[in-house]
């Protein structure tokens, strides 16, 4: 008996020593490959979430174009980019999440799916969204890794001249359009802007060329004509329909960050910035901006109040950012869970065609025209009647021959600056085309206004030769230095 346990026990070990155990190395929660539908989801919900951010570890454009002010901290309200890394966290968003899914999604996708066509089409949709990520940090940093980015095999990666990133980008964008098979199929639900319809992603990636064609009208007239009208051509956003729309949900951990940062944070951080206030109920008797109460709530003396700029303000005394329950919008409030991120809107393409015909190009319309749908846009997308839109547009100070502003392009600028509220990043970069509405640093600011981001300080220390040439190549690491669209 004691001869057959021994045996039996004998029998177990080399059982046990036949048993594959490397499987032991494999992490279940950590997968080794990604299906190419999850990247791109996560890319786009990673792209949304950087741009309506209003973290201030990451997101601080609504306080640097002083449509919100801070409360308590204030030292990112006073152009402060360096405490809390903010050009760091930016550029990587960007890169390694955002652009480095999308490159590894492009990667999969012929793996992943079999009809030609709609690999096709998935390929030119990521690529397209990395066109979009790019152009984000180009026009914020300037000389930015291209060329050899997103290469595991360059850890140090040079920076390329920011124009001859720009006019690549534009090549790539030309070739996306042609690549997309209106008639095919592509990510389905797994795409959350458009839900995988090709058609959508064309129209919005022409839109997104007349956009980027208009952003250098100062520094190359003749580029920036061609590029618009071709856009133009090709088809652009003709309605609110068309919106490029991230739908974030009401439940956590895909909830709209803005509501994670004011509401589920329980936090009273921002309020509204009197700088956006003086044109949006400006006084004198002219009416107030039908917007208004969908951009901010009355102060707790019932009345619209902003905090200066940079300045320490309280929570209660001033106007909070949207939230009002006495005017309903078709779109919900900014405040909301599941209130959308906004890539691309058809008030925007507006605007640009408003510039691009004050210019001269060829876009089917005149500047009043299209500044007048812009407006009219702007305010019905975000929720205001037909009726009290076209009451607004028709105000001396509002109506494109007497708008405040004086010059044709700072009335559209003006219009163009408010129309981006709640799109903070874009509305920097096109103050500092238009240079109106003129926003002024702070008495206590720690630099002058920024026209650029500093280089993150991981390229500074890790990456010194290369950012040590980008730097010199721009003409210094420093937010007073213009970048090559930004000519005036």
């Amino acid at each position: 008996m004691k001869k057959i346990a021994i045996i039996l026990a004998l029998v177990t070990v080399v059982a046990a020593c036949t048993k594959d155990i490397t499987k032991l190395n494999i992490d279940p929660k950590h997968p080794i490959s990604v299906p190419s539908y999850t990247l791109f989801t996560n890319a786009e919900h990673a792209l949304s979430k950087t741009l309506t951010s209003s973290n201030v570890n990451l997101n601080i454009f609504r306080l640097i174009t002083q449509q919100w002010e801070e409360t308590t901290y204030t030292d990112e309200a006073n152009y402060n980019l360096k405490s809390r890394a903010i050009p760091d966290n930016d550029w990587t968003a960007l890169y390694d999440t955002v652009l480095m899914n999308l490159k590894q999604a492009k990667k999969v996708i012929p793996t992943d799916v079999a009809d030609a066509v709609q690999q096709k089409n998935e390929i030119a949709i990521a690529d397209i969204l990395q066109v979009y990520a790019y152009y984000y940090l180009v026009t914020t940093f300037g000389n930015i890794p291209y060329s050899e980015a997103l290469d595991i095999t360059k850890p140090f990666p040079k920076f390329d001249d920011a124009k001859t990133v720009y006019y690549d980008l534009l090549t790539r964008l030309d070739a996306d359009i042609a690549a997309l098979d209106v008639a095919g199929a592509s990510y389905g639900s797994a795409d959350i802007i458009y839900g995988g319809d090709p058609a959508a992603w064309k129209l919005f990636a022409n839109t997104f060329k007349l956009k980027m064609g208009i952003t250098i009208a100062d520094f190359d007239n003749a580029k920036a004509k061609s590029v618009v009208e071709s856009a133009f051509a090709a088809g652009v956003f003709t309605s609110n329909n068309n919106n490029a729309l991230f739908n974030f949900l009401g439940s956590t951990p895909n909830t709209n960050p803005i509501w994670v940062d004011l509401v589920q944070s329980g936090r009273q951080d921002f309020v509204a910035c009197s700088t956006i206030l003086s044109y949006l109920q400006p006084g004198g008797g002219i009416p107030a901006d039908p917007r208004l109460p969908y951009y901010f709530t009355v102060n707790n003396a019932g009345i619209y109040a902003g905090g200066a700029p940079g300045a320490n303000v309280t929570f209660g005394a001033n106007s909070k950012p949207s939230g009002s329950l006495l005017v309903p919008s078709s779109i919900g409030k900014i405040t909301n869970p599941d209130f959308p991120g906004d890539l691309l809107d058809y008030a925007e393409t507006e605007f640009i065609l408003a510039e691009a015909a004050a210019r001269g190009y060829s876009v089917g319309g005149t500047a009043d025209t299209h500044y007048a749908a812009g407006v009219i846009a702007s305010e019905t997308f975000w929720g205001v009647s037909s009726a009290a839109a076209a009451a607004y547009l028709a105000q001396p100070n509002v109506a494109f021959a007497t708008a405040t502003g004086g010059t044709t392009l700072n009335k559209i600028g003006l219009q163009k600056y408010l129309a981006l509220y709640n799109r903070g990043w874009d509305a920097w970069i096109e103050q500092r085309r238009f240079d109106y509405p003129v926003l002024l640093a702070p008495p206590t600011a720690t630099s002058a206004y920024p026209v650029r981001f500093t280089y993150p300080v991981n390229e500074q220390e890790v990456n010194v030769v290369n950012y040590n040439a980008a730097a010199a190549a721009i003409g210094g690491d420093l937010v007073s230095t213009r970048l090559f669209f930004d000519t005036k």
